[in-house]
């Protein structure tokens, strides 16, 4: 690291939410961007992989911190809880995104840098098989 990066921060990458960046939390806030609409509470819990208690938790965290809403209902004639993003919460969860993505940018030319001057004892950048 230069030692100008080591003075102004520039690896600290304040953007990412401490809130989002839990596992089950981004996952959750990841299949809610990709429907506006909503979801059922069970199409949630089958998408992220989660059991109703562990949802429920983590749903409470975001609706406290303002990322989703809760709407609840009845859909043929059974309680129906409806998980959306708020307005607030996904403009949050974008910026969250374009912090995240400048984090991937920075760590592969690192990497690409350290590969170039023999600095990585012989390891090579992981890449995803085609």
């Amino acid at each position: 690291m230069a030692i100008a990066d080591r003075a102004t921060g520039r690896f600290s990458y304040d953007g990412l939410d401490r809130i989002i960046h839990e596992k089950a939390r981004l996952s959750v806030l990841t299949s809610l961007a990709a429907h506006p609409k909503g979801l059922p509470f069970p199409d949630l819990k089958r998408m992220c992989g989660l059991t109703d208690g562990n949802l429920s938790r983590h749903l409470s965290v975001l609706s406290e911190a303002d990322f989703v809403s809760l709407e609840k209902g009845v859909s043929q004639n059974r309680p129906q809880t409806i998980c959306r993003l708020t307005h607030s919460g996904r403009e949050r969860f974008l910026g969250y995104l374009a912090v995240l993505e400048q984090v991937v940018r920075d760590a592969a030319r690192a990497a690409e840098r350290a590969s170039d001057t023999g600095r990585n004892g012989g390891l090579k950048p992981v890449t995803k098989p085609a």
